[in-house]
């Protein structure tokens, strides 16, 4: 079911962006805080999201607003489709233990409509066999975050240069191949092993207005799509980008 969007009453003059497969707006915050108002997509209810928010299927939300021509309110796409069918734990460790079942690929008809749109745009994904060009790669590392959760993005419609990665300060704590290490980074998956609880994955990644683990697990630190936006903003305002 669709919903409309909550939107705030007063709104500023700021561009706005679509946050889809939006899970509880780690992409969101952190595209707000570079300067954009945001709207996200979820096919599932996510009150913990913190800006306005439509229960819709991705696909189908953004296939009838080009049609309709509302995409036409909107300056910049952000998608990070599921990515179960392409992550390196569903290739490799899941699948070698048996885990695991079919999983769609959403990134195909994502991009799809994204190009139709005719908006910059972002694809997520995390390392794996996610086919995206990996236009650029973040690492908490960079951001002097708790954790590493390398991402890859790539950018339709718009460019930036890659930043430096700083080598990383240790390992991230917690069990892997039957050794326990210790290290500076906590694993924000799963649990038991040494990985993190959810406070830790708070701390971690700066995402303070959830405490729904599935909700951790899956988000990106704002850090990261800061980043992003910022640097999108910046090109905008020179003249640069499209």
């Amino acid at each position: 079911m669709t919903h409309p969007p909550r939107f705030p009453r007063e709104r500023a003059a700021r561009p706005l962006l679509l946050d889809l497969y939006s899970c509880a707006g780690g992409a969101g915050t952190g595209y707000h805080r570079a300067g954009f108002d945001v709207v996200g997509v979820d096919i599932a209810p996510r009150p913990n999201y913190p800006f306005a928010f439509v229960q819709a299927d991705a696909l189908e939300y953004l296939s009838n607003l080009i049609a309709t021509g509302e995409i036409e309110r909107y300056a910049f796409v952000h998608t990070s489709p599921p990515c179960q069918a392409g992550c390196a734990l569903t290739v490799g460790t899941n699948r070698s233990m048996g885990w695991g079942g079919t999983h769609v690929d959403l990134v195909p008809p994502t991009r799809v409509l994204l190009e139709a749109s005719g908006l910059p745009y972002v694809i997520e994904q995390p390392n794996g066999k996610a086919e995206i060009r990996k236009d650029v790669w973040l690492c908490g590392e960079m951001f002097s975050l708790g954790v590493l959760r390398h991402r890859n993005f790539e950018l339709g419609r718009w460019s930036t240069a890659q930043p430096a990665h700083p080598k990383h300060r240790g390992y991230v704590r917690g069990h892997r191949h039957g050794v326990y290490r210790d290290g500076p980074y906590v694993a924000p998956y799963g649990k038991g092993g040494g990985k993190a609880t959810v406070p830790e994955m708070q701390a971690a990644m700066g995402i303070t207005w959830t405490d729904v683990r599935e909700e951790l697990t899956e988000a990106i630190p704002p850090a990261f799509s800061q980043w992003l936006g910022t640097a999108f903003l910046s090109q905008v305002r020179a003249g640069v980008a499209a």
